[in-house]
């Protein structure tokens, strides 16, 4: 079974040598969407019965991973030396490093790795994420899917 949970947040970022206005930098009302599999819960006495988990319990290891990591946060790619020596001059800025450059693609696929890890850190392999979709506008979004 798989069950899916939407949760939104707040950040900036810029896309360095971007051809248009991407490169500049800018922000965004972001939306994430994670869905999980596993098993519907058989057992009468648990809390979680019928269900593959509490979207509650869900939404709170998604926000704990990813939200409160990167909301009202500027998301920076490592190589992008000039934002990241001028965020650096602001007091108590919070900024998000990248390994990749912050598009909605790699967004997506970070998450989902984050999100991987900590789920199965959590649960083992009971339950699992198996796609995450990024929003980086109301109509233009990114899916990363677990393999």
């Amino acid at each position: 079974m798989e069950i899916t949970t939407r949760m939104e947040f707040d950040a900036g970022h810029r896309i360095p040598n971007h051809k248009s206005v991407c490169k500049n930098l800018h922000g965004h009302r972001y939306a994430i969407e994670v869905t999980v599999k596993g098993s519907i819960k058989e057992q009468s006495h648990e809390s979680d019965f019928g269900m593959v988990m509490d979207f509650k319990d869900a939404k709170n290891l998604i926000k704990e991973v990813i939200v409160n990591q990167w909301d009202h946060a500027f998301i920076v790619y490592k190589k992008d030396f000039k934002v990241i020596d001028f965020l650096n001059s602001l007091d108590n800025h919070k900024t998000v490093i990248f390994t990749k450059v912050p598009t909605a693609e790699n967004m997506a696929l970070i998450a989902l790795e984050s999100l991987s890890n900590a789920f199965k850190n959590e649960f083992g392999d009971l339950i699992r994420p198996i796609k995450v979709r990024l929003y980086e506008t109301p109509n233009n979004w990114a899916d990363a899917l677990a393999s």
